[in-house]
């Protein structure tokens, strides 16, 4: 099986040509691909579409990995209160993120401490203390959050006329 065969078919949206308009010639040394139009004529180019590929599955996969990370209801909106007013209590937070349930938001405080986007410290007073704060590594992701927050706005103008 040649390099060609075993691609995905990313190279066919970015060129525009089928895989069925390709021959190989001599798949075991340099292949001189050749489509119908004679767009590719070199294995140069062929390495181009390979490495083209590869980048492509790996931003898709690193993209999966910002979404398992960040995904769901709760916690931009959390990174983004506590960058917003600094270190916060559990009850503080709670309160400040409208709709969430302590057990949702202990989970994805635990989350998001383990991926160290925050820290969790506990203070020893009567009765014990325990606040959060985001962390250095968490703060790039308030570029992030801010170009969310624009996207949204103009989706919500876009979608449903201008705000009130």
């Amino acid at each position: 099986m040649s390099s060609l065969e075993e691609t995905t078919s990313c190279e066919e949206t970015k060129l525009g040509f089928s895989m069925l308009d390709i021959q190989i010639k001599n798949p075991m040394t340099t292949s001189t691909l050749v489509d119908k139009n004679n767009l590719l004529s070199s294995a140069i180019e062929t390495n181009t579409l390979e490495s083209h590929c590869e980048d492509h599955s790996h931003r898709i996969l690193a993209m999966r990995d910002a979404m398992d990370v960040l995904g769901g209801k709760w916690r931009l909106p959390i990174v983004g209160i506590l960058n917003f007013k600094g270190k916060m209590r559990f009850t503080d937070i709670l309160r400040g993120v409208n709709g969430i349930g302590a057990k949702m938001l202990s989970k994805e405080l635990q989350d998001l401490e383990a991926n160290q986007l925050l820290t969790r410290t506990v203070k020893q007073t009567k009765p014990i203390t325990v606040e959060y704060e985001i962390t250095d590594y968490g703060r790039t992701l308030i570029t992030l959050i801010n170009e969310i927050v624009n996207w949204g706005i103009s989706h919500r103008e876009k979608i449903m006329g201008k705000s009130e």
